[in-house]
């Protein structure tokens, strides 16, 4: 069995260390949930929603950063995997389905399939290291236990009416996501050891940075749905060509220097396991949330040009944004130590343009974010020359 099941385990040969097309076809599954989540939050941007919302991206993210770390260690060639993988993106399905009523009828169904998914997926990687590697097998023994209690308060709170379940399914996140920073500490079992996980970190960065494009383009389709809707004016169609701009240069933020030195930091630390959490299992979830409410944001502005700005429109127009270079700076802190003045500047100037909004039209605070990332980026591309050519 031993023999087997270690043809299960992803080795160091290149075309294990890429992106899979099995994982690339499982990401597609997060298209189409992050597209419920954004017509959601985009329909009902009350506070109420918006802190309904923050813990279906959690719980989204969760259920696809975990299984990175799983297709990050098995080998998705194998069929046993990728029978598993397939179910976990049918899984997917059903849980998007889920999203829009997860606060209201829908909520148990969405709490089994989570749960499903998380405990499943576990379970099989503890089968699958099984007599091959036993550090990591106790390690998702640790994490199945950590997945059980989670479930625990998922499924309580979905039979508990709505003030309830907020509490519940807050408390569960908060179980999910103290458990890696605390390595799965368990009675009887103690803490996994440091560094137990053979993380492929070429692999993780990779895996993220394809999410990054999906998120985007989730954006880009978003925004061109709703400009079909309202392709009525000039002003309309300058906020459209805002908001694909938005989306470029959110792009270059990302890819031009951090993606590439994260990959670095990931590929050459003596510490993968722990690099790879914090800059990915949670720096990058402030770049993804970040990315959904910009499209939320672009969606207002599309729909609402000519209004007068409200203060909940520029949450999502300048709010999105600002959480993704938040996001930026600590993935770029993280990989290279260095400070990225640009984006706290695109920061600031992000919180300052709500100074605009009882004078401005919805299309004005769209074109004054859509400027502040191009000065970003800009800004950033001009430093990084000049470093560049300060050392050559």
């Amino acid at each position: 069995m031993s023999a087997k099941l270690s043809n299960w385990i992803r080795t160091e040969e290149p075309d294990q260390t890429s992106a899979s097309f099995p994982e690339l076809f499982f990401d597609l599954v997060f298209v189409f949930a992050l597209v419920q989540l954004s017509h959601t939050l985009a329909e009902d941007f009350s506070s109420a929603a918006a802190f309904e919302s923050v813990l279906l991206v959690l719980a989204i993210w969760w259920v696809w950063i975990n299984t990175t770390w799983v297709t990050n260690l098995l080998h998705t060639g194998r069929e046993p995997v990728r029978l598993m993988l397939f179910s976990l993106m049918f899984g997917g399905v059903l849980m998007a389905l889920a999203l829009p009523e997860a606060f209201g009828e829908y909520g148990l169904m969405f709490a089994l399939i989570y749960c499903a998914m998380q405990v499943g997926r576990s379970a099989f990687t503890v089968y699958a290291f099984r007599g091959v590697d036993d550090a990591s097998c106790v390690t998702f023994v640790r994490i199945t236990l950590w997945s059980l209690a989670s479930a625990v308060l998922w499924l309580a709170g979905a039979m508990m009416e709505l003030e309830a379940r907020i509490v519940f399914w807050s408390l569960a996140v908060l179980v999910d996501y103290v458990s890696p920073a605390v390595r799965y500490a368990v009675p009887g079992l103690g803490k996994s050891p440091p560094e137990t996980l053979d993380i492929s970190g070429e692999h993780m960065a990779e895996r993220c940075a394809l999410f990054v494009i999906i998120c985007l383009g989730e954006t880009i389709l978003t925004t061109g749905r709703n400009a079909s809707e309202h392709m009525n004016s000039n002003t309309t169609f300058a906020v459209f060509c805002c908001a694909f701009l938005s989306t470029g240069f959110m792009w270059w933020i990302y890819f031009h220097h951090g993606q590439e030195k994260a990959a670095d930091k990931a590929e050459n630390t003596s510490r993968p396991e722990s690099v790879a959490h914090n800059l990915f299992t949670y720096g990058h979830l402030p770049i993804i949330a970040g990315i959904i409410l910009t499209a939320v944001g672009e969606d207002f502005s599309l729909s609402h040009a000519q209004e007068q700005g409200s203060l909940k429109d520029a949450l999502a127009m300048l709010g999105g944004p600002a959480l993704f270079l938040a996001g930026n700076i600590w993935v770029k802190l993280a990989a290279v130590r260095q400070i990225p003045v640009s984006h706290i500047a695109g920061i600031v100037l992000l919180v300052a343009t709500t100074a605009l909004i009882p004078f401005s039209a919805t299309y004005v605070i769209q074109i004054a974010a859509t400027i502040i990332l191009l000065v970003v980026a800009l800004w950033e591309y001009v430093a990084l020359r000049r470093v560049s050519g300060a050392t050559a």
